[in-house]
């Protein structure tokens, strides 16, 4: 069956819905876009005195740095729309609380307790709008003794234990990732909550809150290492790239030619194993005893992955990838951006990415989601909204603003 188109036609899985969203950075905005791209109406409620940190980073134009230059805001806010409002002024609060009475869904992604410290705990919100459904993205979640924590990428990852798990074994310290990964994952994690809320709500008729915890979903990831634990009283042993269960060899990254580049390769059988030697013209490793099986081999794989790059170190990564691939031995180039943007047959075959326009950044390619419907397609329509881009168009056409009433509240710094 062939991949569906993501032109801007065609009904929306989740058209009809409105989200209000008042989440920042990355773990709230991750959550929103996958609604939007699904066809909800997302619009951002932002205030110039708390601003959303990623409209100032990563300028796509160092030379003059706007609140709507950033790139990763542009990408992470795609296809929502975008309101100001200042909610400490009595006729800023009031056009947020219209805004709300129309919504499915409330989003946040504050310290725990801090939007109720702004005025909009669970019970104002259900007296706003009785079958809302409030969702809460936070560190440690609202209940439980660490709820008033404050986490960010290096410490939700390290006490959800990933950090733990990652890196080379000892003597060598975790490594971490870098990079705030379970932002994001908390941000998937959200949408499947919120998603799961609407049909709740759908069948009968009820609104509710959803408490998620940014660390709980990094757990998640951790699952049989907890239950090695649990059974056999182990703790996990960091591996590197090389495989624990099952235990299989070669698995790892080689360099190949070129500046920074590298395959991937995992053996599972002996077939494969004599596949690779056999596209490595490698006969020193095809007569090793220590390399003849699996057990031998998982028995030395720091000796046997030394072997394996003296190889591949003169292929390019991805003539290697394909060659090995054709001779039935699992292998990927380790892309990077531009192998991804530029040069993956794969992704464009299944229209992973698509283009959307922005008053201020012009057109650009985004990545889009990594699933199709065939009926009801995601689509990217338009890149994210200006700061305050939309507020006067939502007051008149949503709320029942007069043009003259949104003069007057901008001009008293309401909206």
């Amino acid at each position: 069956m062939a991949v569906a188109e993501t032109a801007n036609n065609g009904p929306r899985p989740l058209e009809g819905v409105r989200v209000v969203d008042f989440s920042w950075i990355v773990a709230g905005p991750q959550c929103t876009r996958i609604m939007a791209d699904l066809g909800a109406d997302v619009i951002r409620v932002e205030n110039e005195s708390y601003l959303d940190s990623m409209r100032n980073g990563m300028q796509v134009f160092p030379d003059r740095p706007s609140l709507n230059g950033s790139g990763m805001f542009n990408n992470m806010s795609r296809n929502k729309r975008g309101v100001t409002a200042n909610i400490w002024h009595p006729g800023g609060r009031e056009m947020v609380e219209r805004l709300i009475k129309t919504a499915d869904a409330v989003l946040e992604n504050f310290s725990a307790g801090a939007f109720e410290r702004m005025g909009f705990g669970m019970d104002h919100l259900r007296e706003l709008n009785p079958n809302l459904i409030y969702i809460s993205i936070s560190g440690f979640g609202h209940a439980g003794v660490d709820t008033t924590y404050i986490t960010w990428g290096p410490t939700a990852q390290a006490v959800s234990g990933s950090t733990a798990m990652s890196g080379y074994p000892e003597p060598m310290p975790p490594a971490g990732w870098g990079y705030s990964y379970l932002d994001h994952t908390a941000g998937y994690y959200g949408a499947i909550a919120l998603l799961e809320g609407l049909y709740h709500r759908k069948r009968t008729g009820q609104g509710q809150y959803i408490d998620v915890a940014q660390c709980e979903t990094g757990m998640m990831m951790g699952g049989v290492a907890m239950l090695d634990y649990q059974v056999n009283g182990r703790e996990y042993e960091r591996q590197g790239n090389h495989m624990r269960w099952p235990a299989t060899a070669p698995h790892s990254v080689y360099r190949c030619s070129g500046e920074d580049r590298w395959i991937a390769i995992a053996c599972e059988t002996d077939e494969q194993w004599d596949a690779l030697c056999e596209v490595l013209n490698a006969d020193d490793l095809a007569t090793d005893p220590l390399f003849a099986t699996n057990m031998s081999r998982i028995q030395v794989q720091d000796q046997l992955d030394a072997a394996i790059e003296a190889h591949t170190r003169q292929w390019d990564t991805r003539e290697l990838m394909y060659v090995l691939q054709s001779a039935g031995v699992p292998a990927g180039t380790a892309q990077n951006s531009e192998d991804k943007m530029e040069h993956d047959a794969q992704l464009k075959s299944r229209n992973f990415y698509a283009t959307a326009d922005h008053p201020y950044l012009g057109p650009r390619r985004f990545e889009g989601l990594p699933l199709h419907l065939s009926r009801t397609d995601w689509q990217l329509q338009h890149g994210a909204p200006e700061f305050g881009g939309d507020t006067e168009q939502i007051m008149t056409e949503i709320l029942g603003y007069t043009a003259d009433e949104v003069t007057q509240l901008k001009s008293e710094i309401a909206v």
